[in-house]
């Protein structure tokens, strides 16, 4: 395959490619460099691509894995930690602080649950992940996500109660 041929089979999917990844890492860079870096991997192997019977299906699915990859590393998910739970507007001072106040305490009690709670919590409520990405991301089974969810939800809530 030729660069043309390349460009007018792959370049069309450049934006669906950029949402989806965007979608999972929530960062326009990190979404950038996975979606570059899944072109450079199309170009290595464009000589085996004309057996594709659908590109566009087979893009997403290599910039959804990638960024699984991407999000199943440790050091990922805890370079990315600092995540603002909510924007509050519209509110007075005092409420805006207490608001802040309590965001900031949920956020405190995330990160110190177990790992695993800590990660599928993070995944689900923060980053708005379905159930079936985050067992491919986990390696769990979806009654176990469940359980572990519901756990690490339990615990905020009791936790979060005991400060009001």
């Amino acid at each position: 395959m030729d660069a043309e041929s390349f460009k007018n089979l792959f370049l069309p999917y450049h934006r669906k490619l950029y949402r989806v990844a965007f979608r999972l890492l929530e960062d326009v860079a990190d979404a950038e460099d996975v979606v570059q870096e899944a072109y450079l991997k199309l170009w290595d192997k464009r000589d085996g691509l004309a057996v594709i019977s659908n590109p566009e299906a087979f893009c997403v699915a290599l910039v959804k894995n990638m960024c699984f990859d991407l999000l199943r590393s440790g050091k990922y998910l805890s370079g990315k930690q600092q995540v603002e739970l909510t924007e509050v507007h519209g509110m007075s001072h005092s409420d805006d602080y207490e608001t802040r106040d309590a965001v900031h305490y949920v956020h405190t009690l995330i990160t110190h649950l177990p790992e695993q709670q800590k990660r599928i919590v993070t995944l689900r409520d923060v980053k708005g992940c379905s159930y079936e990405e985050i067992e491919q991301l986990t390696g769990l089974n979806a009654t176990n996500v469940r359980v572990q969810l519901s756990r690490a939800r339990k615990k905020i809530r009791e936790e979060f109660n005991k400060l009001v």
